[in-house]
């Protein structure tokens, strides 16, 4: 494996921050050099990335992070995910002749997280003002940025639909009757005033202010204008009907985001911590309890061993994922079988040199009926037309469109954050008038039937995909992650293992070839299943691919350079920190001194 890197890997002492477009990243390290920590930088940075990604994340969709403080010594995850509305039920979807919830539109909003969430890190981590981390967001709506042409092509893409059925829509992002042109200035005042406002609010302290904020957001003035527009609202959706909400006021006044455990797993002396399985964190983890049992490190990092290895893991896992994962609040959830030596002992030795086609489930004692409901779910037929604005992965590898945005900081005195914002993307719903966003769709995650730990539910948080990474090994941190929907641990994986056993840069394993696996049940509506079927980067050599296939792999190759947007930044004891970021799509950079 080549140690060339297309660009240089970040290296200093003062701080870095990395993440999916270059002026968030300025952002966050301009607030290092004010004297801000990692959490400032960080709340900074993804206000911003709400501004230039608006097709990625916005104010009203959801955030995990996993963080280290230096200052309580503890790794933690913070959870910005929303949970299901009360009058979110099973019976109410079904009523309405749904069999699954759509992509789009009111139906398919929880409770909005984001903004609340990073207003959380801040007044119990950050150290600036209010003011000060809102300020470059405020900035860049009012003001204008220069819009990215994958951001002007989605806008043009649904330029006729937002005319059509979602006017709010097309007032902020055809402002001029048309989309933006690539590259040119491109404003939201409405967003910058919503920020300008919730920036202002009014306490004698800078915590009293903070809270403030969140009242005014739960409860205030952007709680009023949201519920002022979906009392009466019917909105088109993806189902080809227009539906009302069922998110309420009660719902909103009553969340908050939270502090939780990681997940962790030791890996060759590193413990990688991840979210616990409301989202597919635990997966990675799976995948490396079943990888332990191989000799990577005698393997080609970019050859079919390898590759054939780590798909056919990711299988297995992935199977897991959708038979046991789900809300621990609400449900069992046996992840500590799930990661034990016996049953991944056992889950290994049904991989072999052909690939397969089988959703293959581990039989859980206690839990074999969530197996074989996974199994009969995943050769289901939805009965779902051509799929019109709707949700997404990775918009330049399929007919989808949006996905996710993922920052990486870390300042001089080792605080550090990994987090993953998405949802609330301009495709998922109408824009709230007067505020600027729209609301998320992360309610497409559940399903429409009962006695299952990802059932439609009230107060339940959706199993989601968002999987920010920490990783740590004698005394040696690391944070990394990826957009990129049902494929972000997929590709987090493969980074990590390149790191690991072939002791290459942050930069050089990011610049390899990366493929992935679309086998599994997808989690984005319509919930697709691919048997057999990945996807890979030409980089790897035809021969490799060639031999993929003989071992039975469906194999799609991608155009060069267009599979992940990986972010990383590391801190070793001495103080030394590193960072790179993907140069897949031009957007990502890593900044620090």
């Amino acid at each position: 494996m080549s140690d060339f890197t297309t660009r240089p890997e970040i290296r200093g002492t003062f701080g870095v921050a990395t993440s999916t477009h270059w002026i968030a990243s300025a952002v966050g390290m301009s607030i290092l050099e004010k004297g801000g920590n990692a959490f400032d930088a960080a709340v900074a940075t993804a206000l911003v990335l709400q501004v230039v990604e608006p097709h990625l994340n916005g104010p009203a969709g959801d955030m995990p992070a996993i963080f280290h403080s230096v200052t309580t010594g503890k790794t933690e995850v913070l959870c910005a995910q929303g949970v299901a509305p009360a009058a979110a039920t099973v019976e109410h979807y079904k009523e309405l002749g749904l069999t699954l919830i759509p992509g789009s539109g009111l139906l398919s909003t929880v409770v909005p997280g984001a903004f609340d969430g990073w207003m959380l890190m801040l007044r119990d981590h950050g150290s600036m003002s209010l003011i000060d981390v809102m300020q470059p967001a405020i900035d860049y709506a009012r003001d204008g940025h220069p819009v990215l042409p994958r951001v002007a092509n989605t806008i043009a893409s649904l330029a006729g639909y937002f005319a059509e059925h979602w006017p709010s829509s097309a007032a902020v992002w055809t402002r001029d009757g048309a989309a933006p042109v690539p590259h040119a200035l491109f404003k939201n005042p409405d967003l910058a005033a919503t920020y300008e406002r919730l920036a202002q609010s009014a306490g004698e302290t800078r915590t009293a202010q903070i809270e403030e904020a969140r009242r005014q957001w739960r409860e205030g003035f952007v709680a009023q204008a949201i519920f002022d527009y979906i009392k009466t609202a019917e909105v088109m959706d993806v189902s080809e009907r227009a539906h009302r909400a069922v998110l309420a006021p009660p719902d909103m006044a009553g969340w908050e985001a939270t502090y939780e455990e990681t997940l962790n797993y030791d890996y060759h002396g590193w413990q990688v911590h991840k979210t616990q399985a409301w989202s597919q964190g635990p997966v990675m983890l799976q995948a490396l309890a079943l990888l332990k049992g191989f000799d990577l490190a005698a393997m080609d990092p970019n050859g079919t061993d390898f590759i054939h290895t780590v798909i056919e893991t990711m299988k297995l896992a992935y199977a897991d994922r959708e038979a046991y994962y789900g809300d621990p609040a609400h449900s069992d959830i046996p992840i500590e079988h799930l990661l034990s030596e016996p049953y991944n002992d056992a889950r290994r030795r049904l991989i072999t040199d052909t690939a397969s086609m089988e959703q293959r489930p581990g039989r859980v004692p206690g839990f074999e009926h969530l197996a074989d409901k996974y199994i009969e779910r995943s050769a289901r037929d939805f009965n779902i037309g051509p799929v019109a604005a709707q949700e997404p992965t990775m918009s330049h590898l399929t007919e989808k469109r949006g996905d996710t945005v993922h920052l990486d900081i870390i300042d001089r005195w080792g605080n550090m954050v990994a987090a993953t914002p998405s949802g609330g993307w301009l495709q998922s719903n109408p824009v709230i008038p007067g505020l600027g966003f729209p609301l998320n769709s992360r309610a497409q995650m559940f399903w429409l039937e009962h006695g299952l730990p990802t059932s439609l539910a009230p107060g339940r948080r959706p199993r989601t995909t968002l999987t920010p990474s920490l990783a740590e090994k004698d005394g040696t941190r690391l944070v990394f992650g990826t957009p990129g929907g049902d494929q972000q641990d997929q590709w987090q994986l493969i980074w990590f293992l390149r790191f690991v056993h072939f002791g290459l840069g942050l930069q050089a394993c990011m610049d390899a070839p990366l493929f992935h696996s679309t086998h599994f049940q997808g989690s984005f509506f319509p919930r697709e299943v691919q048997p057999g079927q990945m996807m890979i980067e030409p980089g790897v050599g035809d021969d490799v691919i060639a031999a993929l296939r003989a071992r039975g792999h469906l194999v799609t190759v991608a155009d060069p350079w267009t599979i992940g947007r990986l972010t990383a930044a590391l801190r070793t004891p001495d103080g030394m920190l590193r960072a790179a970021a993907t140069p897949r799509l031009m957007q990502a950079y890593a900044v620090g001194r």
